[in-house]
């Protein structure tokens, strides 16, 4: 007869509660501030940006391999450091740090004031610092969750400006696979 309309309530109000921290984030007025340089300073980039969308993308597909793999990271924590993977390239457009090393300051305040607790925040900044590699030896950690997750979440088999990438073409999402 289908699933009880209370049922779905509950999921609605439960994953809601789950994501509170989240949406903390995504209203945060130094998010925001970041946000906003980084979609302005790639105003006309040809080769793949690093806006919302992109870290949505990349939160939905750790939250996937996270399931398929029965990984215990907390869903607030995942899309947490989605969001703010790419935070510091406010920073590197400005001032020409390396993103992964300029976001883990704004990331760490962010975190503290969205109710992370210590230990989270940690794990969080040690994924943002590492992701742009990875150790072939290390288990699936939130670390190697984030680099697998932000390579696949571009869509190199469909970029009219591959030819021009420098992404070495191991390193290229040449395949659907989330």
């Amino acid at each position: 007869m289908g699933i009880p309309f209370l049922y779905w309530a509950d999921c609605i109000k439960r994953i809601g509660l789950e994501m509170e921290r989240v949406e903390r984030i995504r209203n945060h007025p130094v998010y925001l501030e970041y946000l906003a340089a980084i979609e302005q300073a790639e105003i006309g980039r040809v080769f793949c940006c690093h806006g919302l969308e992109h870290a949505l993308d990349v939160a939905r597909i750790m939250y996937i391999i996270a399931l398929e793999e029965n990984l215990d990271f907390p869903k607030d924590v995942i899309y947490g450091v989605a969001l703010l993977h790419d935070i510091g390239r406010k920073r590197q457009y400005e001032e020409n740090i390396p993103h992964n090393e300029a976001g883990i300051m704004a990331a760490e305040c962010i975190l503290a004031e969205c109710g992370y607790e210590k230990e989270e925040i940690l794990k969080m900044t040690e994924a943002i610092r590492s992701h742009q590699k990875q150790k072939e030896s290390e288990p699936i950690s939130l670390n190697t969750l984030l680099y697998v997750a932000d390579k696949k979440s571009r869509a190199c088999y469909h970029c009219k400006v591959k030819d021009m990438c420098y992404w070495e073409k191991e390193k290229r999402n040449e395949t659907v696979v989330y």
